[in-house]
């Protein structure tokens, strides 16, 4: 069982890192602002469930292997890249659907049709591959797990509690995220104009963060 101290500055420094602007928050923004907050959700649960692969991947030893192999972490970079590059371009198609009127009719007239949000499952699955597809999280969690550990306490216990700190520290800040953005979107997006032109700037994102993840 961790110490209540460790416990709280754990979660305190949890809350700041969930709060700091990175892929998966950014993602979540963007989402939510598209397909309303209850999408957010979903991709922020996603998220958190991706997390406890990363957890384990501290915890069982298989994040010191990825740090040694650096072909390994690079494929593992690659695939996350081009799974965020298969969702830009999946929402540059959405910015150029049929279901949009015409520029010279929206700048006036309100959208009387918008893109369909991805069913629960399938937002639910962005957010675990957005995670898992990010080998960077694993090592982080390498690098930062051990500085709250107690030598005198099993390790791989102290290993998942402190995941599942995270984990909540991160469901709250982003879930607080995606009820923000997504209040934003529903009076952003009013104009069928609006709803292209942020379908593709979620396309310049998702081209972004792959650049990012591989850098």
């Amino acid at each position: 069982m961790l110490a209540l101290e460790t416990s709280l500055s754990f979660f305190g420094v949890s809350t700041l890192l969930a709060l700091a602007p990175g892929p998966d928050n950014i993602f979540v923004l963007t989402q939510a602002t598209l397909y309303g907050w209850r999408a957010g959700l979903f991709i922020v649960l996603g998220l958190c469930t991706g997390l406890i692969g990363h957890t384990l991947a501290v915890t069982l030893g298989l994040a010191t292997l990825l740090a040694a192999s650096p072909s390994l972490f690079f494929i593992i970079k690659l695939l996350g890249a081009a799974y965020l590059i298969y969702l830009a371009w999946g929402s540059w198609q959405t910015s150029r659907q049929a279901a949009y009127p015409s520029l010279a009719t929206t700048r006036t007239q309100p959208a009387t049709t918008t893109a369909p949000a991805p069913r629960a499952r399938a937002l639910y699955t962005r957010g675990i591959m957005m995670n898992l597809s990010n080998p960077k999280v694993s090592l982080f969690f390498l690098a930062l797990l051990p500085q709250f550990v107690q030598e005198d306490m099993q390790v791989s216990l102290q290993f998942i509690s402190l995941g599942l700190l995270f984990m909540l520290a991160t469901l709250l800040v982003f879930g607080s995220l995606s009820i923000a953005a997504g209040w934003f979107g529903k009076r952003l997006l009013q104009t069928a104009r609006s709803q292209r032109l942020m379908h593709q700037l979620a396309t310049l994102i998702f081209v972004l963060l792959a650049i990012k993840i591989i850098i």
